[in-house]
């Protein structure tokens, strides 16, 4: 059986969390562990194993919900940074698919983003991929970043590049690490840290297919 995908939910709203609660009640991949006004309120909330003194350690859900604007003033992106910093991840939420917002969140490291009006379903599907490490690659994520006029290529390193290369043209995974005289293992690393660095930059690339495009946009094939 599937380990449970743990989920915490944090929103001022507090209809917004009523309804979450309901809704992903009765999904059972999931586990709504907390939910909380504000990002403080919820690293307030401890659970866990007792350490010395009475303080107890807190779990982080493997999927955090948040909220893009909190009414208690604090920034975006240091909520996702804190966030990111126990272990979660994190899929933001909005009313508006605004679109710098949507770049700044997914450059401070949000896995993805989507508007409230979206349905069960495909909340469930961002969640499950959010937590496979896949992030979700929503129609207001992909319009954000078609359309961003921000930072264009990401810094990679000789090895990086070589990887992301020899992989975006068709190699398997083994092929490029053979070719890079490298382990499996360690391609992949190569490709996530790759990952991470264009979507850090606003713009993902989840997959093959994706990657290759991102050569082709940055000129790294010497095109």
């Amino acid at each position: 059986m599937a380990r449970l995908i743990t989920v915490a939910v944090v929103d001022d709203d507090r209809m917004l969390l009523d309804g979450m609660r309901a809704w992903l009640g009765g999904v059972p991949e999931l586990d709504l562990t907390a939910t909380a006004a504000t990002v403080d309120e919820l690293l307030a909330s401890r659970r866990g194993t007792e350490l010395p003194y009475g303080e107890a350690r807190y779990e982080a859900p493997d999927v955090v919900l948040l909220d893009l604007v909190l009414r208690d003033g604090s920034a975006p992106a240091d909520n996702i940074r804190r966030l990111l910093d126990t272990g979660s991840r994190v899929l933001m939420i909005s009313t508006v698919p605004d679109r710098q917002r949507i770049i700044d969140a997914v450059r401070a490291g949000a896995d993805g983003y989507l508007t409230k009006d979206n349905d069960l379903p495909t909340l469930v599907a961002a969640v499950k991929d959010v937590a496979a490490g896949l992030g979700a690659h929503s129609p207001e994520l992909a319009f954000a970043c078609a359309h961003d006029d921000g930072p264009a290529a990401p810094r990679l390193s000789p090895r990086e590049r070589q990887v992301l290369l020899d992989y975006a043209s068709g190699l398997t995974l083994k092929s490029t690490a053979r070719r890079a005289g490298i382990t499996v293992h360690t391609a992949k690393d190569y490709l996530d840290r790759v990952k991470a660095k264009y979507r850090q930059a606003g713009r993902p690339a989840y997959t093959k297919i994706d990657l290759a495009v991102r050569v082709r946009e940055d000129s790294l094939d010497g095109g």
